[in-house]
């Protein structure tokens, strides 16, 4: 018998055998008791359950995920508050805001580690072994698939920015109606976030946030700040740096709101007047790669064929 054919099998069995018994082990069921109190030591735990129905089960992957996401993040927190601040302002930015944001994706780029390394061990098993350098396999599965989820997260972080700064003008400019219409700032973006839900999500979505961070009494310049940082676009912080000063020396906000969606209008056409003064630029590649050569077959193929005839007959 061939033992190497059965050694990719009895990794995966073991693997598998593993994988079963430490789930086991972290979704065990847990006394009536010991549920209570779990729920008078955390509070948060409460409103959480409540807002399902009673018969409600939470799924098989859900529990799984909120029992071992902390264990597998722990080996990956950063050990400074300056970078878990950085890593929770990105994780904002791109639009993953809640508390559990930063534990989920730690535990999601551990486990694309492992995922990694032992997808890469077993293309090289199922090959001819580890033979010469074909342990750097593993090694490269591994840490391309670690930093997998920094490249999406970054990817996710700037289309979003970039949604937020085309669909400002336009909240500013509906604001600015409701201000001047009588209507007081917290009104004002109650009012925005209703009406272009469906054209402005993003947008929406933040002013909604501040809209009921205010409501809870939050002071406004707090509000303002935080909604600077989740964002991270420069037009959202100099908005709220607008707005701050208005709110401090009594000036008029619908003014303040007018001369700041102007302005981003003004720099919004001329970034599109950069980008169409780049494109002559950027047309020269194409144009020598593709279309360059194809003419010039066209031109000088007739006169290369009759200069090679020409030869020839000589």
């Amino acid at each position: 018998m061939d033992y190497e054919l059965l050694l990719p099998y009895t990794l995966f069995a073991a693997g598998a055998a593993g994988f079963w018994a430490v789930t086991s082990m972290l979704i065990r069921s847990t006394s009536k008791a010991t549920q209570r109190l779990e729920e008078f030591r955390n509070p948060l735990i409460r409103p959480r359950r409540d807002l399902t129905s009673p018969d409600a089960k939470r799924t098989t992957v859900s529990t799984i995920v909120e029992k071992t996401a902390p264990t597998l993040s722990r080996a990956l927190e950063p050990k400074s508050e300056v970078e878990q601040n950085q890593l929770r302002n990105r994780l904002a930015n791109a639009g993953f805001s809640r508390p559990n944001a930063v534990r989920n994706f730690l535990a999601l780029k551990a486990i694309a580690l492992v995922t990694g390394l032992v997808g890469g061990t077993s293309w090289v098993l199922l090959g001819k072994g580890f033979i010469g350098n074909a342990w750097m396999i593993p090694v490269v599965s591994g840490g391309l698939s670690f930093y997998l989820p920094e490249v999406i997260l970054s990817t996710l972080r700037s289309s979003r920015q970039e949604r937020i700064f085309l669909q400002l003008p336009d909240a500013l400019d509906l604001l600015v109606v409701c201000v001047e219409a009588g209507l007081g700032l917290d009104q004002g973006l109650r009012r925005v976030s209703e009406e272009m839900k469906d054209g402005a999500p993003e947008v929406c979505e933040e002013l909604s946030a501040s809209n009921m961070q205010l409501q809870m009494g939050k002071p406004r310049r707090e509000v303002l700040q935080e909604l600077a940082t989740r964002t991270g676009v420069d037009d959202v912080r100099a908005l709220a740096t607008i707005l701050i000063q208005a709110d401090r020396f009594g000036a008029s906000i619908a003014q303040a709101l007018r001369t700041h969606s102007e302005t981003m209008r003004v720099r919004r056409r001329q970034l599109a007047e950069e980008k169409a003064q780049q494109t002559a630029v950027k047309m020269i590649f194409p144009l020598v790669l593709f279309i360059f050569p194809g003419i010039f077959v066209v031109l000088v193929g007739p006169a290369a064929i009759q200069l090679m005839e020409n030869l020839l007959i000589e």
